[in-house]
């Protein structure tokens, strides 16, 4: 029986993830970036720290990068990664304030699936972040996995072979 539950919702993340990637490479126009600091949300303070190489991605100060089980990929078209976070924040109130800052980021809510874990899709022009959200068991112990793609042609005009063309 937990075998068939596992199964089902590994399905469902797999499709989410596929139309995520390919929406990607879909939406027209080019990238807008900017930090803009979120306000405090619930339990958790003002203070954020943005993600990576992605400054318009920010979490709370409490989330604790784990390179470990993080990846990241770059090449001249493409950039993104599954990049993992872990903290003691409650998984309701990291939702919340995910929201939030992707909205005052200009990020789209483009799907949310919401259990006893919570995974949020975001949509960009040129960019989409998938975020799976999970407690850990222990109260206020949860993970963060984002997973995060940005087509650098977005907006560029290109040749059959994807190279710019001037």
């Amino acid at each position: 029986m937990e075998y068939g539950k596992n199964r089902y919702r590994g399905m469902i993340f797999g499709v989410i993830a596929v139309f995520l990637f390919a929406l990607g490479g879909c939406i027209p126009g080019s990238s807008q970036t900017g930090s803009i600091s979120a306000e405090g949300i619930g339990d958790l303070p003002s203070m954020a720290s943005t993600v990576g190489n992605f400054d318009d991605i920010e979490i709370p100060a409490e989330m604790t990068y784990s390179s470990k089980e993080s990846m990241s990929i770059r090449t001249e078209s493409f950039r993104g990664g599954i990049i993992h976070y872990s903290g003691r924040v409650e998984m309701y109130s990291l939702k919340e304030f995910i929201i939030a800052s992707m909205k005052k980021n200009k990020w789209k809510l483009a799907g949310e699936v919401s259990t006893q874990y919570a995974i949020l899709a975001f949509t960009k022009p040129g960019k989409t972040c998938m975020m799976h959200i999970k407690p850990n068991g222990k109260m206020s112990d949860t993970t963060l996995t984002m997973y995060v793609t940005v087509d650098a042609t977005a907006g560029r005009a290109l040749n059959a072979f994807g190279e710019p063309i001037e």
